[in-house]
């Protein structure tokens, strides 16, 4: 063994273990402020425990999904603005509050090509926001140093969420044709298409992160292009409450037609009527910078509707007024009928 004073250290092969230190030092606090019930310790265990005897649940399932925030990213690391992207990533959330699940915890993973503790303490900082919002726990997570996979400022982020749901009230269930599709709002883009959004704007249009969204618009193009995800689950807690809801569909990457055929019986097609809801003007940039056809936006983007609700028509207007009180748009956008499974889009 040798103790030669030119011997390599892991901080000269570029991984700073006390950044990585102090960074979970700076993120602990911003852990300990999503504690819910169920919680048991703290972080810097070799794994998170969670008592879900604590909580009331009759005969639970476990539900559980992981994500990431895509090429999103860029744009934070481009413009140095860290604060929202963590948000983002607990849309996670919403994938297990889809089928009727209450998250319980969250799990992040953050890489950064080099390890920034305040740049970490401010991402972590809008994952423990996000964890809020859904009412999860950020039980725990990792931070890693990839010196020779990307470079200084840049980063990818990863979530993984867990939540329970009483086996006999998971969704879907009873979908039927003569159900109407009550959409939910979305604000923005959340974490999809962005590949496709930074080409046509930034590449193709050469547009400047900085100027105005649109003529006339109060918002910069980066404030569109990092405008936070909705956090759904508090609201499709309060939907499941108040209707019989028969499925949620979280419209992520594949848009409408990519996401609520996930929920339909084999005889039903959903028949959603485009100009039933308003859509957020950053789309109609995006499409009018990269000559993106109708069909390829209603693919890859969800065009203003971040969830959608399947019930029956008699529940709708409650359905809307139960959205509408916590603060987000509502629409009825379409309806099954009889057909094979297919998402029937058609344009005004």
């Amino acid at each position: 063994m040798s103790d030669s004073g030119d011997g390599l250290t892991y901080a000269a092969a570029g991984v700073d273990i006390e950044a990585g230190e102090r960074a979970v030092r700076m993120v602990t606090a911003h852990a300990r402020s999503t504690d819910r019930p169920g919680v048991m310790g703290g972080i810097g265990g070799f794994g998170g425990l969670f008592d879900i005897g604590a909580l009331s649940y009759r005969d639970p399932v476990l539900v559980s999904s992981t994500d990431g925030v895509g090429t999103k990213s860029v744009v934070a690391w481009t413009t140095g603005r860290y604060d929202t992207i963590g948000i983002d990533l607990v849309g996670t959330a919403d994938d297990i509050a889809a089928q009727g699940a209450d998250p319980l915890f969250f799990f992040d993973y953050l890489s950064m090509g080099r390890l920034d503790p305040e740049i970490a303490a401010t991402i972590v900082g809008g994952v423990a926001a996000g964890c809020r919002l859904a009412g999860a726990a950020l039980l725990g997570g990792e931070m890693s140093e990839h010196p020779q996979l990307m470079g200084a400022g840049e980063f990818d982020l990863v979530g993984f969420a867990v939540g329970a749901v009483e086996r006999d009230a998971v969704l879907p269930r009873a979908v039927a044709i003569g159900d109407v599709l009550v959409g939910i709002e979305s604000p923005g883009l959340r974490c999809n298409g962005y590949t496709l959004a930074r080409r046509a704007l930034l590449e193709r249009a050469g547009r400047d992160l900085a100027e105005p969204a649109w003529a006339g618009a109060g918002t910069t193009l980066a404030d569109e292009l990092l405008r936070p995800s909705v956090i759904y689950a508090p609201t499709l807690a309060a939907l499941r409450d108040a209707v019989d809801v028969h499925a949620f569909a979280h419209i992520t990457g594949g848009g409408l037609p990519g996401n609520v055929n996930r929920v339909l019986p084999a005889d039903a097609d959903a028949r959603v009527a485009r100009g039933t809801w308003p859509e957020p003007q950053i789309f109609a940039e995006v499409q009018r910078a990269g000559a993106v056809a109708d069909a390829e936006m209603e693919s890859v983007f969800n065009l203003g509707i971040g969830m959608v609700a399947v019930m029956p028509a008699v529940d709708a207007a409650r359905a809307i007024e139960v959205v509408e009180a916590a603060g987000l748009g509502a629409w009825v956008i379409g309806e099954l009928a009889t057909g094979a499974g297919q998402v029937l889009i058609a344009r005004d």
